[in-house]
């Protein structure tokens, strides 16, 4: 940035578009302060839910900080949701490379081979700067009292102890 020309007296001015949902505004307050470290002066820019997702369908933002959740502990639904050319939630119209046939191949393998192209998918995301992530949870996982024995996968966000019952909130 500094070779930009940009420094702590003169930071490059942009906006935060989010929604107006702690879960949104928190995490981009977040994101402006990282940015100040590298002279970029983010202004929040915090809209109504339905202000927010016709900015995100006419691509109207120039940092939007969307959350993103996933239901499924499996990389195929995030990868086609986010990242396939045809879904309506791939807001930056990236395209997964290797496409369609990538995400395909990991249902076709073991988990050690699906695990490897996961990874590969992910580098590659990473390094187009594709959609980075800001900020990643865990969510706690409702089990009803009548599933027995179910073990999740070992790089699960599930792995920690079952909560019987559903908790609110």
């Amino acid at each position: 940035m500094q070779k930009l020309g940009y420094s702590d007296a003169k930071p490059l001015a942009i906006k935060i578009q989010t929604r107006n949902l702690p879960t949104y505004r928190e995490p981009a307050v977040i994101l402006a302060d990282q940015l100040k470290k590298i002279y970029i002066n983010g202004e929040l820019d915090i809209l109504e839910t339905p202000q927010w997702y016709a900015r995100l369908a006419r691509k109207d933002y120039t940092i939007g900080l969307n959350v993103t959740g996933v239901s499924v502990d499996d990389p195929d639904g995030n990868l086609v949701e986010n990242y396939s050319c045809k879904s309506e939630r791939n807001y930056t119209s990236t395209a997964t490379r290797g496409g369609p046939a990538a995400v395909s191949a990991i249902a076709r393998t073991g988990q050690g081979k699906a695990q490897t192209i996961v990874w590969e998918i992910e580098r590659l995301l990473v390094a187009d700067a594709a959609r980075p992530i800001i900020l990643s949870s865990v969510a706690v996982n409702c089990w009803q009292p009548y599933v027995k024995g179910y073990t999740p996968h070992d790089n699960s966000q599930y792995k920690q102890p079952a909560v019987r019952g559903c908790l609110a909130g």
